[in-house]
């Protein structure tokens, strides 16, 4: 049976590679862009829809795709780092629209549509940052938290259904997220300095992270399981770290967290 899955962000990193790989598994694949036609390399076999997930409309224009999809990859999503004091509230409510409650709504959206046929998933697209908190990334870990706790709870919900909600989270990745990533930090902020070089840190891991197609394997491996784990890590030496986690006082992880992006704690 030809199988429907709709990835948000579809036009560059995560959500292309997994688009690509999903439509060469045989996956009607639709993909979302804010501007289709704008799409650079349109992947062969990917229908492009527009969305905008800071605009209310364009998420509920998508309602009737979205009745029809057995598969939803919640992938797109805004990166935002900055000093808690000094992360703006409008910055704020527009990084939890873009990578919360956008990704709910559409959800919410496409799940009576699976659970009627009693088949779909549903995958958040999350961090590993959420497992384990880093300083001057707090509204980012706070939304891939949020997001992760949406599906932890809904999964019961639906997995009587054969409806299964998961996460993945990537560690570090090289797609270039940081060349777009928002940054709210005074020149005179008493954090400057040392702000400026986690950021320093966090690029340099990125750089050296894993790439698109290896987060886009684990998209598939989790879509394609039969009752899909809470949650998939990929990146970063994730099946290390997360043991590591379970076994050393939580203090200890986060010193280790926070010295691999050259902060003393």
């Amino acid at each position: 049976m030809e199988r429907t899955a709709l990835v948000t962000g579809a036009s560059s990193g995560i959500g292309l590679a997994t688009a690509r790989a999903l439509a060469a598994r045989g996956y009607r694949v639709l993909g979302t862009s804010r501007h289709p036609a704008s799409v650079a390399q349109p992947l062969p076999g990917v229908e492009y829809l527009a969305l905008d997930l800071t605009d209310d409309q364009s998420i509920e224009a998508l309602a009737p795709v979205l009745q029809t999809v057995d598969v939803l990859v919640n992938n797109a999503g805004e990166s935002q780092s900055g000093p808690f004091e000094e992360l703006p509230m409008d910055a704020l409510r527009r990084l939890f629209q873009v990578n919360v409650l956008g990704p709910v709504r559409l959800a919410q959206l496409a799940l009576p549509g699976m659970r009627e046929r009693r088949y779909g998933r549903v995958v958040m697209v999350g961090s590993m940052l959420a497992s384990f908190p880093l300083a001057y990334r707090s509204s980012y870990v706070a939304t891939k938290a949020a997001i992760k706790g949406f599906a932890n709870g809904a999964r019961h919900e639906y997995s009587p259904y054969g409806v299964w909600l998961t996460t993945v989270e990537p560690g570090s990745i090289n797609t270039g997220i940081s060349e777009r990533r928002t940054t709210y930090v005074a020149d005179d902020s008493p954090h400057r300095a040392e702000f400026d070089r986690m950021l320093t840190a966090l690029n340099r891991n990125e750089k050296a992270g894993v790439s698109a197609d290896r987060v886009a394997a684990t998209v598939v491996t989790a879509i394609e399981a039969d009752r899909p784990r809470q949650r998939y890590a990929v990146g970063s030496n994730a099946p290390f770290v997360f043991a590591l986690r379970r076994v050393v006082p939580a203090g200890l992880v986060e010193k280790i967290t926070h010295r691999k992006h050259d902060l003393n704690r």
